[in-house]
Order: structure tokens, then C-alpha cells, then sequence
């Protein structure tokens, strides 16, 4: 059976290429990471350091959880030739994530806190498919343009730039440059020159930009939401056709992976942020904590990505596609605990 599927994977064709997705992970992670900014910086809706805490620890424990349990399955059922596909399981679909938040918990701090950690979790996933090791093989050169993009962006900020469009078409290609050259994924070229972008305090449970200090042509979401929502449809037409047939090792993987291994991986360090005094328990129960972990489950777009760059067209892809579709499951599973403890919409009155 191994031998089988080493065939059919030296058979398959070339990495597909989907159109505009490099655009739309470059734009819409830097769009994400400037509402995270916004949200966690001075009358945002995340002023306390132990939600952002919480979010980023959750999202480094999820993704170790989920690669665990990923290479821990693909071991029992020996089949190698998938190894390298722990990644996949890395990946968090933010907007599905969001919306099923929103649905569950509606505006409460529950809901930034989901926001934050698939925001980290993806951010780690982009690091992770990377082309190369980059810090151990990236030149200084590289480096140096990142460092310029920042210093240039840095002058900007000083003189009070109120336009994303200098730092955009001035610093954004000297940050791509020294990505890409370094190895990093280009999805992850604007991050360092975001927290440059004129920016005003926002509620991260709400991502609409039809506010009046956000819909100004000066900011980054602003200009960029319709473009990216005209992207994201490409994107997929291009990845949604995948056979609702042969679920195999892969698919069971990833969706072991996502539905049981990131869950744990974030609850253990919530008990590790606890023994610490860092989760606001306050605001944050252990059942809204639970639920949580639960709704980052959902993998599907961001998972589907990652599956094209890590396996080239052929079986071994499209059953790990059906994975990243079948993680959709998780959205229920997390209504039904929020039904079962009574969390969110589902709380009683003395609960809330």
C-alpha cells in the first residue's frame, strides 16, 4: 500500500498555482494584523495584555498540538509519504472562525480573543511553510532590506504620515524583497512595516469598516476590503472543487488533528497560563475558554492553502483538501458545547 501511493505521488504534476492567492495572503494578513493592532493599542477593545497573552500562548500551544497529533496518527497508520503534511493542520480559517464567534459569543471580549489567536496561529503557519530555513541560511542582505523598510517606515511615523500609501509603495517592497530573499513566505512581507500604518482604536469583534475613522482612502482596510473579498472569491473557485470522495489517511489526520489536537494543545496552555496568573479569568471562564478552542478548530480556507503548498496535485492533495473541508465539523461541535455549557447566546441570565 506504501509503495502504491509512493506511485501515484511521483506521478502527480507540478505544485498548483492558484491565482491571486499570493496577493490575497500578502493583503490580508497585513489587513488582519492592522485591526489586531488597533484592537490591542490605547481605547481598543483588548486594553489588558492578559487577553493578548492568552490569545498568543493559545495559538503556539494549538499548533503544537495539532502537529503532534498529526505525526503522532500518521506513525501509528505508517504512512510516511505523509508525513510532511503536518503543516496543513497548522493553518486556522480566521473568517470562519470569526463569524462562528460572533455567532456564539456575539461582542463580547471572547470574541477578540478567537480573533487574536487564529490571527498568531496562521502567522506561525506562514513561518512554517516557508521555502527554506531562513534563519539559518538567510543572507544578511535580506535582513538589511527589512531592517530599511522598518527604518523608513519608522520616518514616516515620525513625520506624521497620515497615508498608507507611502509606506505601502516605499517600504512594502523593500519588506517583500528581504522576505522572499530570506525565504519567508511573501504573505508575511507587510507585518513589519504595519505597525507604521495610521491607525485609529477599533473593536476587534467587529471587522466591518464602515465606520467613519475607518473608511478614510488613508486606511489599510479601507482601501483594501473589496479587492481582497474579489481575491478570496477567486481563490476559491480555484480551490473549492475538491471530490466529497476518498477520504483516506490524510484526511483523517488533518481532521484528527484539527478537532482534537489544536483543542487540547490550547486548553493545556490555559492551565498553564492559569498556574502563571495570566488568563483573565474574569471575562474568560474555563467553559468560554473550551468553546474557544473549539471554534479554532475550523482550518477550511487557510487549510486548504497550506495543503497546495505542501503536497503537488495528485491524491495525496486531494484527500488532504477533504480534510481541510471536513474540519468544518468543528463549527458544529463548538455550537453544541456552547449549547451544553451554556456559554454566549446560550448563557443564562445569572451566568452572564
Amino acid at each position: 500500500m506504501g509503495e502504491y501511493r509512493e506511485r501515484k505521488l511521483l506521478s502527480c504534476g507540478p505544485c498548483a498555482r492558484v491565482p491571486g492567492e499570493r496577493h490575497r495572503r500578502r493583503f490580508g494578513l497585513a489587513s488582519l494584523a492592522q485591526e489586531v493592532l488597533e484592537a490591542t493599542g490605547p481605547d481598543g477593545s483588548m486594553p489588558s495584555w492578559r487577553y493578548v497573552l492568552l490569545a498568543v500562548i493559545g495559538a503556539v500551544g494549538g499548533t503544537i498540538g495539532a502537529a503532534a497529533t498529526y505525526s503522532t496518527y500518521i506513525r501509528f497508520t505508517d504512512e510516511q509519504i505523509l508525513a510532511q503534511g503536518w503543516r496543513i493542520a497548522c493553518g486556522v480559517d480566521v473568517f470562519c472562525c470569526v463569524a462562528l464567534a460572533r455567532l456564539i459569543f456575539r461582542r463580547r471580549s471572547a470574541v477578540s480573543v478567537v480573533v487574536l489567536m487564529a490571527v498568531v496561529s496562521d502567522i506561525i503557519a506562514l513561518v512554517i511553510v516557508s521555502r527554506q530555513p531562513f534563519v539559518a541560511t538567510a543572507d544578511p542582505a535580506a535582513g538589511g532590506l527589512v531592517v530599511l523598510a522598518i527604518a523608513v517606515s519608522y520616518v514616516f511615523y515620525r513625520l506624521g504620515v497620515h497615508s498608507m500609501w507611502p509606506y505601502l509603495l516605499t517600504a512594502g517592497p523593500m519588506a517583500w524583497a528581504g522576505c522572499y530573499w530570506s525565504g519567508l513566505h511573501p504573505a508575511l512581507a507587510l507585518l513589519p512595516i504595519v505597525p507604521f500604518f495610521p491607525r485609529a482604536p477599533r473593536p476587534l469583534d467587529d471587522l466591518r469598516v464602515d465606520r467613519h475613522e475607518h473608511t478614510r482612502f488613508a486606511h489599510f482596510e479601507a482601501v483594501f476590503a473589496y479587492p481582497l473579498q474579489a481575491v478570496a472569491f477567486l481563490f476559491g473557485l480555484a480551490n473549492a472543487g475538491v471530490l466529497l470522495r476518498g477520504a483516506d489517511t490524510g484526511t483523517w489526520a488533518v481532521l484528527t488533528a484539527s478537532l482534537v489536537g489544536r483543542p487540547v494543545g490550547i486548553l493545556v496552555t490555559g492551565l498553564i497560563g492559569e498556574a502563571l496568573g495570566v488568563v483573565p479569568t474574569r471575562f474568560i471562564r474555563w467553559p468560554d475558554l473550551i468553546v474557544i478552542a473549539l471554534i479554532a478548530s475550523v482550518g477550511l480556507g487557510f487549510a486548504l492553502f497550506l495543503s497546495t503548498t505542501v503536497f503537488p496535485d495528485g491524491p495525496l492533495l486531494a484527500e488532504t483538501k477533504l480534510g481541510a473541508i471536513a474540519t468544518l465539523v468543528g463549527a458544529a461541535v463548538a455550537f453544541g458545547a456552547a449549547r451544553i455549557l451554556r456559554v454566549g447566546r446560550f448563557a443564562r441570565t445569572t451566568d452572564v
